[in-house]
């Protein structure tokens, strides 16, 4: 089976292009009728125009590749009876949160409590949000958030943040709900284990607060080269999360909420006992880093998702030999590792490492480049990318049909 599917990184990008559009995403996205968005394109003299004349850098979404990786989600997880919860820090864009849950998503998650005001004030209701809130202002704000919206639900992994967050909504004259964050790893959370559900009986004992269950991320296990391999140490890693939701469960605590996993691990941890949603991301956009982790089917290129988001960058000088300079480096595209792949060029090695300019080294091409002329990028981590644009050139066909706001860019305290 792998190896009858086994393609290369490159070839794979140079050929890929046709996705089928499951999900409409034409329709009453994001709280716009089809009138509107078309109307919203319009107001920047946009509508209908080749995504090859846009300025740039310019952040271009693929809308049937986009439709085609949220109806893709929603088929695989409805086989496995788990799902989604889509992490919003992503694309920060409500109108493409909207789609998600359109989509059969049951909410987002945020990574940041300022995100999370912004999706709220976008119609979003289901938000939980990962990280936890602990100074006094923060916790103010998360129970304002949740009076206006019942649907927040917010992390907790310490004894006296609980305490703290239950005495707020008291003061806010709320109940608000809470998971407890288990710790696989060092980032955050606390650790699996006695000391995860003396939190949650914690929680469970004060008045102001609602234990809705647990959520518990493995950032690392997201990018381990081979399926095989990633598929055996995230099962192992996540043993001490299962043995306290298990724990937790036989003390009559609340369980309805074990979520976690991410991107690279949405088929893998579907197989853990009473895992309830995954807090996918990536797999809307993809990006260089998850392309080359390997999927089941192919342990070299990561294909079960289309890359659907890219940058449309312009080559500003040629003089050198073997050489082109473009206006797309690291504030365009952040990250420099792996380096952003030119879709259509497989000798292409591109460097973001200037903060404007971006450096193309080549011994063949299929063209000889002039200035002026552009080149479409796959970059090389979606998440950090997204949050250097103001907005989103929704395309079909290679012609701009939306233009979503990035609303939660820079939303990062």
């Amino acid at each position: 089976m792998a190896s009858r599917s086994r393609l290369s990184r490159r070839n794979f990008l140079v050929t890929s292009g046709a996705g089928a559009a499951a999900l409409c995403v034409s329709g009453n996205a994001g709280g716009y009728t089809s009138a509107e968005m078309r109307a919203r394109a319009a107001d920047d003299k946009l509508t209908g125009v080749s995504k090859w004349e846009l300025d740039t850098p310019a952040l271009c979404v693929d809308l049937d590749k986009l439709s085609q990786n949220i109806a893709t989600m929603r088929t695989r997880l409805g086989d496995m009876k788990v799902a989604s919860r889509p992490h919003a820090k992503t694309h920060k864009c409500p109108t493409i949160a909207k789609l998600q849950l359109a989509g059969g998503s049951i909410g987002i998650c945020t990574a940041k409590l300022s995100e999370a005001e912004v999706f709220a004030a976008n119609s979003i209701g289901p938000i939980l949000m990962t990280t936890s809130n602990v100074t006094p202002n923060k916790i103010r704000r998360a129970m304002a958030l949740r009076k206006s919206n019942p649907q927040f639900v917010q992390a907790v992994d310490y004894a006296q943040n609980a305490r703290d967050l239950n005495d707020a909504a008291k003061a806010a004259g709320i109940v608000a709900d809470v998971v407890v964050d288990v710790a696989i790893g060092t980032r955050s959370g606390v650790p699996a284990g006695d000391q995860a559900v003396a939190i949650a009986q914690l929680v469970d004992t004060l008045p102001n607060l609602k234990l809705r269950g647990i959520i518990s991320y493995d950032g690392g296990a997201q990018h381990i080269k081979g399926f095989r391999k990633r598929a055996e140490e995230s099962l192992k890693r996540y043993e001490p999360s299962l043995r306290t939701f298990e724990a937790m469960k036989r003390s009559g605590l609340n369980t309805e909420i074990f979520s976690g996993g991410g991107t690279g691990t949405y088929n893998i941890m579907t197989k853990i006992p009473g895992f309830t949603d995954l807090q996918v991301g990536s797999y809307i956009f993809m990006d260089c880093q998850y392309l080359e982790i390997g999927g089941e089917e192919n342990e070299d290129l990561y294909t079960d998702f289309a890359p659907s988001l890219t940058v449309m960058t312009t080559v500003l000088n040629n003089y050198f030999p073997n050489r082109l300079t473009t206006d797309a480096g690291q504030k365009a595209l952040t990250l420099n590792q792996p380096g952003p792949i030119v879709i259509g060029e497989k000798g292409f090695r591109y460097s973001a490492g200037s903060d404007e300019f971006g450096t193309i080294q080549y011994d063949t091409s299929s063209k000889a480049y002039t200035v002026g002329d552009k080149l479409e990028l796959i970059v090389p981590h979606c998440d950090p990318a997204v949050n250097e644009y103001d907005q989103i050139y929704g395309t079909r066909k290679d012609r701009v049909e939306v233009v979503w706001p990035v609303s939660a860019r820079g939303h990062s305290q």
